[in-house]
């Protein structure tokens, strides 16, 4: 490149620390106008001290990296800056370091807002979602990485990049892996099985034995009915359903069907009986059992809650047993998840669906990924679209892209009766299937699993179940978050779980996990001993699929999982 192509380094890095110097100047001044009396900010006010708190720290940090200027590279401990395409261009590192330092103090203004709860939760979920989109690294222009590679390659990442944007354009959403390596049945949901019961709902699937004696309880699983059943069954080593079937349980588990526009009515109500009720029935029908156990994972165990409800109302007790994996009862604390909940939100999406409709998958999706938007969002458009890199394959993540619709009645129910009104906890004051449910009656014995850093399900809604269900309970925490928590096998050694013996369940969480014992490893098998103690005596295992007029369908995984949402 010629001298007089573009200014020297020198002039381009005086330009550059003169437009640093005036947004400094900008941001400074704003300082003074945070009181409350800008027309954004009505109502809103600062705690004076915790404001020049702020503003000193602010100044002390923006002074000290601007008396280095370009001469000296800035620690930049943040892994969107940790390629050395940062730290050997002194601009881009300048420019990620006053980045990080406007970040951590817009984040620390959104903490100091004196306001209630929800209202700051908003406040600090807006800026933290629009810091992370300004973050330079977002940006080909300024993104030192992305143009060092584009010069290495002479431009065929850009190009690279344009295509991969262009097919996720196409498919509809941000590529998390490359997709085209999975097949559902082929390479994720493998363990051998057979459908043996279907209707507009949900397909029920029997897994083929795995040991020479059964338990006479049948066991039922109840995935979430907002996501496919196979992240209980991605890989041979890590499903939880053939370690089910390994532990000596004739398994069976729901599978939903990926709604369409021919269920654009279905409703919570429909979902209980003839879903929820219905499986529980047909398991216990072809098990020859007189009961059975259960466990809900997530929205699943809410939905299975909801149907032992619905039952213990009818005077019925099919089911022995209940196990709930990070599902919420009471939705009095549902984390991050509650800054979209209000009164018009709820109200907006009742009239929405009052005459039916769907709620995309993809819309769904695209809300749990900005949860965590650095981690499931703007690292894969740098990667994909700046850097023109195709994602390392990862079943977990093909499984997060293979999203689900939902009925909007449903999801309309859903919002008001749970995160709304919190109304499940209330005797009386929910009707399911045309019955008052009271959980009270839900007096059975129960394992309640909770993540220690879930942010879908906050550890202390999963524990509050605790609260919730009379009879005679066992609660595990379990570290990480979501799904790792919960997907660990005993194989793995990893994490550790945590459970204290003495019977307590003190309201408050912290009180329960300082008496609780820390134990390296899964959980799995805890709840394995746990499961067995209430699985009866053991019968020898069938040679063949189903019973009576529960016939074998088709070979798992089935058709309905491999529904794409439209």
């Amino acid at each position: 490149m010629g001298p007089n192509a573009m200014p020297s380094w020198n002039e381009a890095a005086e330009q550059f620390k003169k437009n640093f110097g005036d947004s400094w100047t900008r941001a400074l001044e704003s300082f003074q106008r945070l009181d409350g009396s800008e027309p954004g900010l009505k109502g809103l006010t600062l705690s004076p001290s915790k404001l020049e708190a702020i503003q000193q720290n602010y100044l002390q940090e923006a002074t000290q990296l601007w008396n280095q200027g370009l001469q000296a590279n800035p620690t930049l401990k943040d892994r969107r800056f940790n390629g050395e395409a940062w730290s050997q261009n002194p601009i881009a590192a300048f420019s990620a370091a006053s980045y990080l330092l406007n970040a951590r103090t817009l984040m620390a203004l959104a903490d100091a807002v004196d306001a209630d709860a929800k209202t700051r939760a908003r406040i600090q979920f807006a800026v933290e979602q629009w810091v992370a989109a300004s973050a330079p690294s977002n940006y080909l222009a300024f993104n030192a990485e992305a143009q060092k590679k584009a010069i290495d390659t002479q431009g065929e990442s850009i190009s690279k990049g344009l295509q991969n944007l262009m097919h996720d354009m196409r498919q509809g959403h941000v590529s998390m892996t490359d997709e085209s390596l999975f097949e559902v049945g082929k390479n994720v949901a493998t363990t051998e099985g057979q459908v043996v019961f279907e209707n507009e709902y949900f397909q029920l699937i029997e897994y083929k034995p795995l040991t020479a004696k059964v338990y006479e309880k049948p066991f039922l699983l109840i995935p979430p009915c907002i996501n496919k059943f196979y992240i209980l069954d991605l890989q041979p080593e890590n499903s939880f359903i053939r370690y089910c079937a390994a532990q000596g349980h004739r398994t069976f588990v729901v599978s939903w069907r990926n709604p369409d526009n021919s269920m654009a009515q279905a409703s919570w109500d429909n979902y209980i009986e003839h879903a929820a009720i219905k499986a529980i029935e047909v398991t216990r029908e072809i098990g020859g059992s007189a009961q059975i156990n259960a466990l809900g994972f997530c929205v699943g165990g809410t939905i299975l809650t909801n149907a032992l409800a619905v039952l213990a109302a009818r005077g019925e007790k099919p089911v022995a047993s209940a196990t709930l994996l990070t599902t919420l009862i009471d939705f009095k604390d549902t984390g991050i998840l509650d800054v979209f909940i209000d009164e018009n939100f709820v109200r907006f999406r009742e009239m929405q669906f009052a005459a039916g409709g769907m709620m995309p998958g993809r819309d769904m999706a695209q809300t749990f990924s900005f949860l965590r938007p650095n981690d499931l969002v703007w690292n894969y458009v740098v990667g994909n679209y700046l850097k023109g890199e195709t994602p390392p394959p990862f079943d977990l993540l093909y499984w997060n892209s293979d999203s689900t619709n939902l009925p909007g009645p449903l999801y309309a129910w859903y919002l008001r009766n749970t995160y709304l009104e919190n109304r499940l906890i209330k005797p009386g004051a929910a009707t399911v299937c045309g019955e008052k449910i009271d959980l009270r009656k839900v007096d059975m014995p129960m394992y309640l699993y909770g993540s220690r850093e879930d942010h879908i399900v906050p550890i202390t809604g999963s524990y509050a179940s605790t609260q919730v269900f009379p009879g005679k309970k066992r609660f595990m925490m379990g570290a990480s978050g979501h799904i790792a928590g919960v997907i660990n096998p005993p194989a793995a050694k990893k994490r550790s779980h945590w459970v204290r013996n003495d019977g307590k369940f003190p309201k408050d969480v912290n009180e329960w996990i300082a008496g609780a014992k820390e134990t390296p490893g899964s959980w799995w098998e805890d709840w394995a001993g746990w499961l067995k103690s209430h699985a009866g005596k053991q019968v020898a295992a069938p040679k063949a699929y189903g019973r009576g007029k529960y016939k074998a369908i088709e070979a798992a995984p089935g058709r309905y999982v491999k529904a794409k949402a439209a």
